[in-house]
């Protein structure tokens, strides 16, 4: 990944490339020759990150993979444009961004088409206990449990964005009571989306499935503790493909291992990848997706291309899909 500097060249950085698609779904060559491009397979940690990034001027995220916290960025003493995928990311510092006067800009597009879907696969797959049978008819097993029933039960959506009111038509077609709560969340809002409003404590006690489509931050890491998984019903399941730490991680292990609640479908974690050694991978009344909510090659094309034009416009002395 080494490259010999001249003074007019640029170098950018794609991180977190899993996939291997980053180079193929946009045309970074149309940067031109000044600007040279290294893509990063796999996450690092913070030493190999500060050494392999030092020199780089442009580093290109994939959402929250990687966190680029002050410490690290100071590191950084050639970063003049951070680019990241969404028009948000919560593990950047963005107040020393703004400190040093580097340049955050993001990606639009997407949809919420992928993660609502995702949501109901967990949904389906976890209340319906499909993995479970799935591994047990594998294993010549033959209907090891009841799975539960969605029509009549009730949904309970934890944020009622774009996200957590696009659940609400699969619901109504299931035939499910659908009930919402967030701090912000007003009548006139439950109203035009058609979904009682409740309290917190009432989302807890009446879900029987219990979707979380927050953003992650400061008011809501955490906010599903010890307390809230034990409000719920032992028969209730939670599904997160919002960010993982929203969910206390060490509290969740808890209540499913002990069988608190029903179950859990998770598309994100405190760590992703998850690593080979997790509790969560041990616990049989889990699904676990590895953070599938966005990926769709519509919308990975679609945010390398837009990181190519920030980076063309950047350059270029214009701004182009700038975070203020």
């Amino acid at each position: 990944m080494a490259f010999q500097k001249t003074a007019a060249m640029t170098r950018v950085a794609v991180l977190d490339d899993y996939q291997h698609r980053a180079e193929g779904f946009a045309d970074w060559a149309s940067l031109g020759p000044q600007v040279t491009t290294a893509f990063f397979h796999h996450s690092m940690d913070e030493s190999a990150l500060v050494a392999q990034l030092a020199e780089f001027d442009v580093v290109v995220l994939m959402r929250e993979r990687t966190a680029l916290p002050r410490r690290i960025l100071e590191q950084l003493p050639e970063l003049r444009l951070l680019v990241t995928t969404g028009m948000g990311n919560a593990s950047v510092d963005r107040g020393y961004l703004q400190e040093r006067a580097i340049t955050f800009a993001g990606t639009q597009g997407g949809g919420a088409g992928g993660p609502v879907e995702i949501a109901w696969g967990l949904i389906f797959a976890t209340a319906k206990r499909l993995v479970i049978e799935d591994r047990a008819i594998r294993a010549g097993s033959w209907q090891l449990g009841f799975p539960a029933t969605l029509q009549g039960s009730v949904l309970g959506v934890a944020g009622l964005g774009r996200l957590g009111a696009g659940m609400v038509p699969g619901a109504r077609a299931f035939g499910m009571e659908v009930i919402a709560w967030s701090e912000n969340l007003t009548e006139e809002r439950a109203a035009e989306v058609g979904v009682a409003r409740v309290t917190k404590q009432q989302l807890l006690a009446d879900s029987d499935v219990l979707s979380i489509h927050l953003v992650l931050s400061d008011r809501t890491r955490g906010l599903f503790g010890k307390d809230e998984l034990a409000a719920m019903k032992s028969s209730a399941i939670i599904i997160n493909t919002s960010r993982g730490p929203i969910i206390d991680e060490s509290a969740l292990i808890d209540a499913l291992s002990s069988n608190a609640i029903g179950g859990a479908g998770l598309d994100v974690y405190d760590k992703e990848p998850l690593p080979s050694d997790h509790p969560l991978l041990g616990l049989e009344n889990t699904v676990l997706a590895p953070h599938l909510g966005y990926v769709s090659e519509k919308g990975i094309r679609t945010m390398y291309e837009q990181a190519v034009e920030d980076i063309a416009g950047f350059l270029a002395g214009q701004e182009v899909r700038v975070i203020k």
